[in-house]
Formats: C-alpha cells, structure tokens, sequence
C-alpha cells in the first residue's frame, strides 16, 4: 500500500485508516524513529521491561536465590564476560 500523510500542526501525522486497522495501531501507541539519511523508519515501543522484570523475578524464585545473590551472581557473570571477551 502507498499512501501520502501530511504534517499537521504539532508535528503530528494521521496514518491512514487501513494501515492503523491491519497493524492493529491504536490511539497512544508509542514508535521509535530512525533517520536513514531522509528515509524514515517506524518502529513500534513495545512495553517488554514489564515482561522480563516479572519473568526474571519468577526464575528467581523458582530458583530459591534472594536479590542479593541474583546480583552476586550477575556481577561475577560479568567480570567473566568482560575477562573471556577482551
């Protein structure tokens, strides 16, 4: 599909009808813009911080480790990431 937006007051542009209805974008929805040298790339902020917070959290859990061994564990992970790569 073609279609041409114009830019309104405010910065803001209106995506055409069918495009909001086949993506499923809604009033609200947030979009990360890339400039590719006066080619403009869109792509959808999805909320996934959420998502991996409260699945990191139940892993822990599962685990049996408290907070402070989690981060414990990390930084060591890290020392060895660091010490391995460089």
């Amino acid at each position: 599909m073609n279609a041409t937006m114009q830019m309104q007051q405010r910065g803001a542009f209106t995506f055409p009808a069918e495009l909001r209805q086949k993506y499923g974008i809604r009033t609200g929805d947030t979009y990360h813009v890339v400039d590719l040298d006066g080619i403009f790339v869109l792509t959808p902020m999805t909320p996934i911080v959420p998502e991996l917070a409260n699945e990191i959290e139940r892993m822990r859990l599962e685990a049996g480790l408290s907070t402070e061994e989690l981060l414990s564990s990390l930084r060591e992970q890290r020392v060895r990431y660091v010490t391995e790569t460089y």
